[in-house]
This record gives structure tokens, C-alpha cells and sequence, in this order.
């Protein structure tokens, strides 16, 4: 079977991905935020009413519902008189949730807590003063010894506070094949590794004469997952990374290319997915009719829901190009100020970043822990796949995801979705396309 996507927790985060990480946290800097972590009614965080917690999540279906169920009965065992309500809001990378968040936010009626992607993603909320700063729980419950020391300095904003818990860390940039459809178009499924995205754009080009689908993708944010991979695999992780602190021209013939690669690829795909979330998106992979799908490492809990198995009936391996780059994102948790029950989210938070959380969770929905503390039992409960990522992460050179939140804030990312959008929909060319994209990033760019 093909699995190149190998990576060990216990590596460090070196060189220019981590340093490109830990730029765009500092970018996130907390003009509104409070100093000194305590909350508006001046007690510790997380000292409160523990009677119940109402978790915000977009995990309302599928694998990403399951692996939430396996964490709230953890959470049950843990903390049996704090009450779990389950405030999930559908709709595909939280577009809905954060659309009905912001609104509470604004109205100071927050959540107890909330997902949120860890990284570039919570600046305005920082700003806003939304959140706590958490670093003392970090203290409390001992995360700085669990978690590798690159992964907190990734945490961290300019001030050196911290405002969220991770759940997890997943991989952005992985193809999913179905041998079926590989082997329909004559490629041999045990062997199949392009090189390049020429090579690969070939090969889609014999999928399609075999009569299936070549490549599938959905609604916005799956397009920007699609696009952002394609980026690194042109432009490799150090003029990647340039193109958030603004050392690589977003106008640029690096990005023009990049850009071509993406029109010939989305030529490819079929358009009657592209208002579906990712997993219906996935789904023509699944069965055989599309031969390639490009998300994020949560698919393989999909993959493996639909019964299918991982060397007969699907591969994986990095997008063509971006091999040896782990285009990182995280899952993590905050403590809002004025939250109802802090207590409740503390205890939340506890879980969700205890062995015994983390171990429930990603074993379910595809992605690994932040702990670097597995034993290895512990590590034989999780898939083939999985393991290969525990020793991807540790060896890789590691960027920062666009679409989920890592890279850039919600206003950049946001504006690049609706600009791919305009794309698909026809309504742009491949130029106009480039230009929108230098504007989004210009946006937030100071």
C-alpha cells in the first residue's frame, strides 16, 4: 500500500515551518484581551459554576459526531456532575457555527466554550476580548510535559498567553484514491506515487477516459483545502510560508502557476458537489466512481465508517509535489469571558487535552493527539494510517493550513473562499482569480 505520510509527535517542530507558525501567532497579537487570565468577575479562570458546560462544536454528523460522542463519555466518567450540553451547529469547517458565535459574542452571550482552529483564526475573538487567557490551566493540568514544546510555542500569541486547549492535530494535504477507479484506468493502486501535479493532471486525464470522475471537491472551504495543497506543492513550504508574512508576492509567477494548476484540476472535477460538505464530497471516492479526493486527515474516519478498507479499497499519500510537508491544523477549545458555567469548561477542557480524551477522540475521527506521552499500547489502538502521522509529524517540515484557520485570520480566509467560489461558479478567470487572492491576504496583510 502507498503511505508516505509518515509522522512522530516527538520529533521537533523545525526550521521553516515552525518559525512561519510561530510569526503568525505573534501576529495574533491581544490588544483587547485581559491581562492578567482572570475573568470580569475577577476570579481565577475556570473557578465557577461547574454544575454543566455548553460545548459549541461544527461536529454534528458523521465521524466528526462520532468522535465527539466517544469524548463526552469520557467527559461522563471524568466528571459525572457536570452536565454535557451539546450546542453543535451543522455546516461544513463551522461556516454556520462561527456565523451563530460571532453573533453571541457580540451580544455577550457566549458559550461556555467553543472549537475554534488554533492559530490565526482566534485573533479577532483575542481582540475582541473575548477570551481568557488559559495559560494557567496549561500549568494545572500539566500540558506543558504532554505536549511537544513547538506545538506550544505555535499557542502562544506575541505576549506569550495562550487562549484555547487542542483537541488534536490534523494533516491537510492528503490525496484519497479509490483502487477501483485507479485500477478502471489502468494504474496500479500498489505502486501509484506522482511525482509532480503535471503527472497527476495526466493521470486524471486517463481517469476521465475511463469514464469516472477524476477528482471531486465541495462546497468553499474544501476548495481552499484543495488550493492551499497545490500552492505548497508549487511553491514547496518556504515560499509558502512567505506568502503570510509578505516575502512571497501573492501577484507573483509562483502563485500564477499555482493558480493554472488549480484551473486545470477544478476542470476535472464535477460541479454538481460543489455546495457539499466533504464528506458527501468524498463519497464518489468512497464508491468507486471518482478516483481522487484532497482533504484533510479526518477522512479516513469516513473512509473507514463506509467500511472500507485502507490498501484494498482506498490509498493515501501527500498531494503530488508537497511530499516531506505536513500542512498542519489543530481542533482546540476556549474559555470565553462571562461564560455561565467557567467551571463546566474547565472540566471540559481537562478532557479534552487528558490521554484518556485525546486517545477517544482521534482514534475515532482520524486525527492524532497533542500528547507526546503515548505509550505503545497506546498507539496500536489507532489505524495504520494514524501512526504513519505520529511519524510524519516529527520529521516533516511543517506550514500552516489556510482553510482551517492556522495561517491567516477568518477575514483572509473568508474572502479566499469567496473568491475560489466566484471561481468555480464561472464567474472569474484564472486571473481575476490570482487578483482576489492577493486582495483577501491584503485584507489583514500590515
Amino acid at each position: 500500500m502507498r503511505s508516505t505520510l509518515t509522522l512522530t509527535r516527538r520529533g521537533a517542530l523545525t526550521g521553516i515551518g515552525a518559525a512561519a507558525i510561530a510569526a503568525t501567532l505573534a501576529a495574533c497579537g491581544t490588544s483587547g484581551s485581559e491581562g492578567s487570565g482572570a475573568s470580569s468577575s475577577g476570579g481565577a479562570v475556570g473557578e465557577g459554576d461547574a454544575s454543566k458546560v455548553d460545548v459549541v462544536t461544527w461536529w454534528s454528523a458523521g465521524s466528526e459526531k462520532l468522535g465527539l460522542d466517544a469524548l463526552v463519555k469520557v467527559f461522563n466518567t471524568q466528571f459525572p456532575d457536570t452536565a454535557f450540553e451539546n450546542k453543535a451547529v451543522s455546516g461544513g469547517a463551522g461556516s454556520q457555527a462561527k456565523q451563530k458565535l460571532a453573533a453571541d459574542l457580540a451580544a455577550s452571550n457566549p458559550p461556555d466554550t467553543y472549537q475554534a482552529h488554533a492559530g490565526a483564526e482566534l485573533k479577532d475573538d483575542i481582540d475582541a476580548g473575548y477570551l481568557l487567557d488559559v495559560s494557567s490551566l496549561y500549568e494545572e493540568f500539566k500540558l506543558a510535559d504532554a505536549f511537544p514544546a513547538s506545538l506550544m510555542d505555535r499557542l502562544k500569541d506575541s505576549q506569550g498567553k495562550i487562549y484555547s486547549v487542542p483537541s488534536n492535530i490534523h494533516r491537510a494535504n492528503v490525496v484519497w484514491a479509490s483502487v477501483s477507479a485507479l485500477k478502471a484506468a489502468g494504474l496500479d493502486p500498489a505502486t501509484y506515487a506522482p511525482a509532480d501535479l503535471d503527472t497527476w493532471i495526466a493521470d486524471m486525464e486517463k481517469v476521465k477516459a475511463a469514464g469516472l470522475t477524476p477528482i471531486t471537491m465541495g462546497m468553499a472551504w474544501t476548495q481552499l483545502n484543495l488550493f492551499e495543497s497545490i500552492l505548497i506543492a508549487d511553491l514547496g513550504a518556504k515560499a509558502y510560508t512567505g506568502l503570510f508574512d509578505g516575502s512571497t508576492d501573492w501577484a507573483g509567477a509562483e502563485v500564477t502557476k499555482a493558480v493554472n494548476h488549480y484551473a486545470t484540476i477544478v476542470s476535472y472535477t464535477d460541479s454538481s458537489l460543489y455546495t457539499e460538505d466533504w464528506e458527501p464530497a468524498a463519497k464518489p471516492v468512497m464508491e468507486g466512481r471518482a478516483a481522487f479526493n484532497v482533504m484533510g486527515d479526518w477522512a479516513v474516519a469516513g473512509f473507514d465508517a463506509a467500511g472500507l478498507k485502507a490498501g484494498t479499497d482506498y490509498i493515501y499519500f501527500p498531494v503530488p509535489g508537497s511530499d516531506g510537508v505536513f500542512d498542519f491544523l489543530a481542533d482546540s477549545f476556549t474559555l470565553p469571558d462571562g461564560a455561565a458555567h467557567p467551571g463546566g469548561a474547565k472540566n471540559w477542557l481537562n478532557t479534552i487535552s487528558s490521554k484518556e480524551g485525546q486517545i477517544a477522540f482521534n482514534t475515532v475521527k482520524g486525527s492524532i493527539p497533542a500528547r507526546t506521552d503515548l505509550t505503545e499500547e497506546d498507539k496500536a489502538k489507532f489505524s495504520e494510517y494514524q501512526r504513519s502521522a505520529m511519524e510524519s509529524f516529527g520529521k516533516d517540515t511543517i506550514v500552516s493550513s489556510i482553510a482551517h484557520g492556522a495561517a491567516l485570520p477568518g477575514k483572509a480566509s473568508n474572502a479566499m473562499n469567496d473568491a475560489l467560489t466566484k471561481f468555480a461558479q464561472g464567474a472569474s478567470d484564472a486571473a481575476t482569480l490570482q487578483s482576489d487572492l492577493k486582495a483577501a491576504y491584503g485584507s489583514v496583510a500590515g
